[in-house]
Formats: C-alpha cells, sequence, structure tokens
C-alpha cells in the first residue's frame, strides 16, 4: 500500500487538447450508443443554423453518406480562417482542437445560439475518424482535415468541393461552410449508422422553430431526400402535434421580447386529459424543462385562475382551480431565445436550463400577453377556463369514488395479490415480473422460473383499454388492481417510484394477434398512467419462439419466419425434421418455457424504449381511442406489413 508521501505531483496527470474529449466521452455528449452518436450531428447541424438564426443564412443541407459519414452545410459566412496571432495558426484550425473557443462566448459574433454548451464542433472533432472542414469565402474553396482531433490536413486551397453530392446540389458561388464527419469506432462501439427517422424528426423540429429556413436532407443509403420549411413557425408545430385530436380553440400565439429574452408560445387545448408542453432555448429542446418551462407554467395557472374568480366562474368557494387542472388537454410549445454568452444548462447535452432570471420573465411576459388575449377574445377563455373547471369536477368526483373503493378494502392495505407468485429478492434491480396471460400459461410460467428473482402475474382475458379513461374506473377493475398492487408503487395522488418493486417488468403473451392486442392494452395502460415505468426502461416484451424444430437429436427453436427458413437450408434434409408451430403459451411445458422466453442466458426480450414520445402519444391514440376514421387510414396504411397467422 502506498503512503502519503509517494502521493505526489508526479502521479497528476494534465490531459490537453482534445484529449479529455476522447477519455471521457460520455461527459461531453451524454453516453456513446446511439443517442450520443446523434447528438454529434445534432452539434454540427446546429451550428449551421446559428448562421441562420443570425441573419446570415437560409438553408441549411445534410447528407447521410452511403458509409455513414455525414455532411453538414450551410450558405452563411464560413469560418474565419485568418491567422489568430496569440497562437500562430488559422482561426479554424484553433476553433477546432480547443475545447471552449470560438465566436459565441463574448456575444458579439452570435447574439443567440444553440451550438455552445456542449462544446460543439470541437468534441464531434475529438470523436471523428476523419474531420473535414471546407469554407467557402470570396469565391474560393478552402480545405482542412483533422483526425481524432489532431490536425491530419492543413489548410489549404482546393479547387471545388470534395462531396459528390454538394456539386450538384449547391447552389455555385456562394459563402458557407461545409462539415464532414467519420464518426469513430473506436468511441461508437455499439453503433456508427445514424438512424434516419431520428433525423428527420430532428431537423423538422428545427424547421418549426426556424421559420423561414429552409432544411434539406438526403440519404444517400436509400436514395431518399426530405425538404422541410415552415412559414408558421410554432404556432404550424402545435397543429402538429395536435393533429390527431379533438382541439376546442384555435391555436394562441403569444410573443414579446423583454430584458434581452425573447419569447414565444403557441398554446391550443384538446379534449384529453394529457398535457405536452414541449420547450425549447435557442431552438435546442430542453427535454426536462427548466426555469423558463416553470414560469411559463406558473403564468398561465395564474391567468386561468384569475380570470374564473374575475368573471365569477367558480362554483363553490371551495372550488381552487390547481395546476395540474390547468394542464389537463393542454398542448403549449415554449421557445426562446437569449445571449448565448449567458446560457446556462443542468447537464452537458442541455436537458434542462437553468438560467434563474428567464423563470420571472417568462412569466411576466406570459402573463400580461395571455390576459390581454383573453381580454380581446373572452369566446376562446370561457372554454379554457370551462375545461379546467370541468377538471375540478372529474376531479372530485374520481376521489369520491375512489375513496370508495378504498373504504370497501378492495386494496386489502395494499396485501399482494394471491394470483402473484413472488420472487424471494427485495432487491428491485435484480427483481423481475413476468406479466403473463392466461392461467395455463401462468403455471408454465411460476414452474419454469427461478424463484429466487422471478416473479409471476397471470392475467385472464383482455385488460381495459384504458385510454382516455379516469383513475377511479382503473383502480375499480380487477386485473389492473392487481398488476397496481404487485408493481408497488401506487398510481395518481398516491404515486411513490421508489416503491417499484421490480426494475424489469415483462409482458409475455401468445404470439399470435390476440397476444399483441393483450400487450398493446397493457401498454397503453403503462404509458398513460405508469410512464415511469417505460421512460426508465423498465419495461419488456417477452419474445417466445414461434417454432421447435427438432432434428435427430439436436432441437433449434427459432422466433421468425426467416430463421425458420434459413435453419430448415442449413440442416441435413437426407433426415428428417419434426417442426412444431407454438400457437400459445399453454402448449410449452415449464421446462420449455424456461429454455425459450425466462432463462436470462438464452432469452429474447425487447425493452420498450419511447424515445420518441409525442409519436408514440400519437399512435396510441389513434389505435385505441374510439375515433375510427383515423384508426381506419392508419390500417389501410399499413395492412402491408401486417405478417397474418391463418
Amino acid at each position: 500500500m502506498s503512503s502519503a508521501k509517494d502521493y505526489t505531483g508526479k502521479q497528476m496527470v494534465v490531459l490537453e487538447g482534445l484529449e479529455p474529449v476522447r477519455k471521457r466521452p460520455a461527459m461531453y455528449i451524454g453516453s456513446t450508443d446511439i443517442r450520443g452518436l446523434h447528438h454529434c450531428l445534432t452539434e454540427i447541424v446546429d451550428n449551421a443554423i446559428d448562421e441562420a438564426l443570425a441573419g446570415f443564412a437560409k438553408n441549411v443541407w445534410l447528407i447521410i453518406h452511403l458509409d455513414n459519414s455525414a455532411t453538414v452545410a450551410d450558405d452563411g459566412r464560413g469560418i474565419p480562417f485568418d491567422i489568430m496571432p496569440k497562437f500562430n495558426k488559422p482561426a479554424v484550425e484553433v476553433i477546432m482542437t480547443t475545447l471552449h473557443s470560438g465566436g459565441k462566448f463574448d456575444g458579439d459574433a452570435y447574439k443567440v445560439s444553440g451550438g455552445l454548451h456542449g462544446v460543439g464542433a470541437a468534441c464531434v472533432n475529438a470523436l471523428s475518424n476523419l474531420y473535414q472542414i471546407e469554407i467557402r469565402r470570396d469565391n474560393k474553396i478552402h480545405s482542412i482535415e483533422f483526425s481524432r482531433g489532431a490536425l491530419k490536413s492543413p489548410l489549404s486551397t482546393i479547387p471545388e468541393t470534395k462531396v459528390e453530392k454538394l456539386k450538384k446540389i449547391l447552389p455555385k458561388n456562394i459563402s458557407g461552410t461545409t462539415v464532414t464527419f467519420y464518426p469513430d469506432a473506436e468511441i461508437f462501439k455499439e453503433t456508427t449508422e445514424f438512424d434516419s427517422k431520428v433525423i428527420i424528426k430532428s431537423i423538422k423540429d428545427r424547421a418549426y422553430l426556424t421559420s423561414k429556413i429552409y432544411f434539406h436532407y438526403f440519404d444517400e443509403r436509400n436514395n431518399s431526400e426530405h425538404h422541410y420549411y415552415f412559414e408558421g413557425g410554432i404556432t404550424s408545430l402545435i397543429r402538429e402535434l395536435n393533429k390527431n385530436k379533438v382541439v376546442v380553440h384555435e391555436p394562441i400565439y403569444l410573443h414579446r421580447e423583454d430584458a434581452g429574452i425573447d419569447v414565444e408560445v403557441a398554446i391550443q387545448y384538446n379534449d384529453t386529459f394529457q398535457e405536452n408542453t414541449p420547450s425549447y432555448v435557442n431552438i435546442i429542446n430542453t427535454s426536462e424543462g427548466g426555469t423558463h418551462l416553470t414560469g411559463f407554467k406558473t403564468a398561465l395557472t395564474k391567468v386561468i385562475k384569475d380570470y374564473a374568480a374575475r368573471k365569477e366562474m367558480l362554483k363553490s368557494k371551495d372550488d381552487t382551480i390547481t395546476s395540474d387542472d390547468v394542464r389537463e388537454g393542454l398542448t403549449a410549445v415554449l421557445s426562446i431565445k437569449m445571449s448565448s454568452k449567458d446560457l446556462q444548462f443542468e447537464g452537458q447535452t442541455k436537458g434542462k436550463l437553468g438560467n434563474s432570471e428567464a423563470q420571472p420573465i417568462v412569466a411576466k411576459i406570459v402573463k400580461e400577453e395571455l390576459e390581454m388575449y383573453f381580454e380581446e377574445h373572452p369566446d376562446v377563455a370561457k372554454i379554457i377556463v370551462s375545461k379546467s373547471l370541468l377538471a375540478i369536477q372529474i376531479r372530485k368526483a374520481a376521489k369520491a369514488a375512489k375513496d370508495a373503493i378504498m373504504r370497501k378494502g378492495i386494496f386489502e392495505s395494499l396485501g399482494l395479490p394471491g394470483k402473484l407468485a413472488d420472487c424471494q429478492s427485495r432487491d428491485p434491480s435484480e427483481s423481475e415480473i413476468y406479466i403473463v396471460e392466461g392461467d395455463s400459461a401462468g403455471g408454465s410460467a411460476k414452474q419454469g422460473r427461478d424463484r429466487r428473482f422471478q416473479a409471476i402475474l397471470p392475467l385472464w382475458g383482455k385488460a381495459l383499454n384504458t385510454e382516455g379513461m379516469r383513475l377511479d374506473k382503473i383502480v375499480g377493475s380487477d386485473k389492473l388492481k392487481d398488476l397496481i398492487i404487485a408493481l408497488g408503487m401506487g398510481i395518481g395522488e398516491t404515486l411513490n417510484t421508489d416503491k417499484l418493486r421490480y426494475h424489469r417488468i415483462i409482458l409475455m403473451a401468445d404470439a399470435d394477434v390476440d397476444g399483441a392486442h393483450i400487450s398493446t392494452l397493457l401498454l397503453t395502460f403503462l404509458y398513460r398512467h405508469l410512464p415511469y415505468t417505460i421512460e426508465n426502461g423498465y419495461v419488456y416484451i417477452a419474445m417466445p419462439p414461434l417454432y421447435r424444430i427438432k432434428h435427430g437429436k439436436d432441437i433449434k427453436y427459432v422466433y421468425t419466419e426467416e430463421e425458420k427458413e434459413a435453419h430448415l437450408k442449413a440442416i441435413d434434409t437426407s433426415k428428417s425434421y419434426d417442426i412444431q408451430r407454438y400457437k400459445g403459451l399453454g402448449e410449452m411445458n415449464p421446462q420449455q418455457l424456461w429454455d425459450t422466453t425466462m432463462n436470462p442466458e438464452t432469452r429474447l426480450i425487447k425493452r420498450v424504449n419511447v424515445s420518441d414520445a409525442i409519436k408514440a402519444d400519437e399512435i396510441f391514440r389513434i389505435l385505441m381511442s374510439e375515433d375510427v376514421p383515423p384508426r381506419k387510414k392508419f390500417i389501410q396504411t399499413h395492412a402491408h406489413l401486417a405478417i397474418l397467422d391463418i
């Protein structure tokens, strides 16, 4: 063991340049999985958008190449490449090889920008196997290349762009910057392949937030292209978010600047109980909210409460409009822009705004502008206030019904349901619960499980469709009541996520249409009423095999039709083989169920990941609501993707 005197300055390590980024990449981009990969692309795209926000660009081009490299180009001013006297190097080289450098720190070159707090382009450079920049200024193209953060080819003048696609689509003789980077497989070990759906959503959101700017996306892997341009800005976005919902008024648009903070808000209520309030700072999606969103919600609640009191709309002195009442059915988009040098985000990947001054400024603007709107549009004001008043009545009725249910002893002091075969472990991180369709399959699962960490809860028949359902109806359902009690963390006002008893909630149903329907009903319930379980990656879908193929003494379980065909081609067909098609979990004995679906060493399970909550919300509403025409259209559109088991 070394002593204190052995601990000297010789043991100290100073990481220079971009070494810290490569040493601890997750500190800078959040993770090194597909999310971190896309964060790198976002950093470069946001730098191009910053030129547009500054008033110097009108177009952003994005290309994903066949080799999964990415190119982002703009028609802005072009990164400066003159020599910086302090470093005796071109400005572009210093910017790309030094953390916390660039034109966004003194507030002069960019008054508003998004590409700052994540140390942007230099970080992406450090995590790229090859990083190429082309600067178009004064009818010349200047090129510089890096590899893993180090200079590879010094600044030079080239006759034309090296990006073949840009030769065909980029207007001649325009200024701007082109960045091409190749994600480093040493860093992104999980994947270096970009997801087109993620990219399209990201640039579409940015097109809404930066109205009157053209976005052009080309994917050479499938030869597709998409172009986005929105005149209406966040008003267009809010119409998109509510396109499959019944709205109760036209969008409200508020816009004002105060104390250097530009605030834009779009508000529209629909007939649901859910809230959807995405927020942005300098076009960055603050997925975890922050001070600006708090200011907005505080002001919204106050304006509605004050209006209801002033117009004497409250039916009883005991009625009080809460913030929860105000947010039922609310869809709102909040977008603020503020000085880049003042930005304070909580977390390297900019998920939450931390500027304390933003809260009172946003609250003041929203309060004053919305009060004025209500006075000028009393019909809309009464609709919105009436929706909050209805929420009070529903809340009171639901509480009364729930209290009645509790008084009848249905929850039995939260004792575990009799059908639950619990596991021995009390450590949620190692415990898992199988929600199994039917008593027969539940019996096999109970016999075949590992009792140390696997619990089994059989559910018979289809669960309730909880889309748009009130809480009192849900807690009155025997099936869902058992599930709520088994999970242990309550629901609604009693919710305590610390008491969740299992960190793997595995839905196990038959591999047929009925089984898929049951899983969808349970997912709807979890997504709408216990979203914590999905947001934290605790929900899984079990994947039972479709076939058991016996060839001599060898037994192979296969999970897809393609896997079956491939296996049959690979085996020696001079010997006979036997194929068993599993139409239900009940057809498997306990050992088979363990071997194929429950053994952590051999099973196949899919984690439910709501990476796109807005899209999930839209699909759940289409498929699970009582509104038939949208569901019919969805089924007709996607029918060709269905695999029928006839």
